[in-house]
């Protein structure tokens, strides 16, 4: 899959989006670890709207995401694992994530017993697992959804 046209057909969306919900935003499309990633940015200070796009702990930001993949997958026929972040709350998640994730990594160095984390959506866990394999440790998810959560255990 061409990920500068997935780039292409998930910026054409979401500036529809956008224009219909009278929300300003600029889109910056990149591709980062053979994803096309898109993002919608606001001035400083003028977030309120890209704010509801986000909702409560990412979760219409998770919606938005899934919406811009059917749109792209509806394009050209492709499932898509592009990622959509808007006003930076997925780059503000990630390094909350790497805190968190070393906190434990700590933990069970010094302890030497597994440490389980609180339920996480996919997205988590994967930032989380990339985070514990750098430390030399290993993890791996436990539970069923929505409260599947991460071990991390001595290596």
């Amino acid at each position: 899959m061409d990920l500068e046209l997935e780039g292409e057909i998930a910026a054409d969306y979401l500036e529809e989006l956008l224009d219909i919900a009278d929300i300003d935003g600029d889109i910056d499309i990149d591709v980062d670890h053979g994803r096309a990633v898109v993002a919608i940015v606001g001035e400083e200070g003028a977030a309120d709207g890209l704010d509801q796009l986000v909702g409560p702990n990412g979760e219409v930001l998770d919606a938005v995401q899934e919406l811009v993949r059917l749109a792209v997958q509806a394009k050209t026929g492709e499932r898509s694992l592009l990622m959509v972040d808007i006003a930076g709350y997925r780059v503000g998640q990630r390094a909350r994530l790497r805190a968190l994730a070393a906190e434990a990594i700590a933990q069970v160095q010094a302890g030497g017993e597994p440490v389980p984390l609180a339920p996480m959506n996919a997205f988590e866990r994967k930032m989380v697992h990339d985070a514990v394999a750098e430390a030399g440790l290993s993890s791996e998810s436990e539970g069923e959804d929505p409260k599947r959560y991460v071990v991390i255990r001595p290596a």
